[in-house]
């Protein structure tokens, strides 16, 4: 995988503009997956339930064989802005401890709500595993 960077423009921080393949592989792509646990519970805050998104989309990866560094693209939903912007420390820590130093390209949208109204925040995910 190539990250495209362009020289001349700035890098940017927690996502890249783009990536390339010239790989055989398979593709995984998942369902958006949203912050509540596996009894259906969600914590309260934003950060939370970014850290049981994550953590959801990484076990997920693992029963297709693949790891954090294979995720190529992110699509972010989020229902409120100022508790994105508030919750940007916890949502670094679990990041950090979910997704490493990998910053695939991601889209983060603000909408007005989310199928469960208790969700505040749902995640696509799209990820390569090249072939051996």
């Amino acid at each position: 995988m190539r990250v495209l960077q362009p020289a001349e423009w700035m890098k940017p921080r927690g996502f890249s503009h783009g990536v390339e393949f010239d790989a055989a592989g398979r593709w995984i792509v998942l369902a958006g997956q949203t912050g509540g646990d596996e009894k259906g519970e969600y914590q309260t805050d934003m950060a939370g339930q970014v850290a049981v998104a994550l953590k959801r989309i990484i076990k997920l990866l693992s029963e297709a064989g693949a790891k954090p560094e294979h995720i190529v693209r992110l699509t972010w939903y989020l229902t409120s802005r100022s508790e994105y912007e508030a919750a940007g420390a916890g949502i670094g820590a679990a990041w950090r401890e979910t997704l490493g130093r990998n910053f695939p390209p991601s889209t983060l949208l603000y909408i007005a709500g989310l199928v469960d109204q208790r969700a505040k925040v749902e995640i696509e995910v799209t990820a390569f595993v090249p072939a051996a």
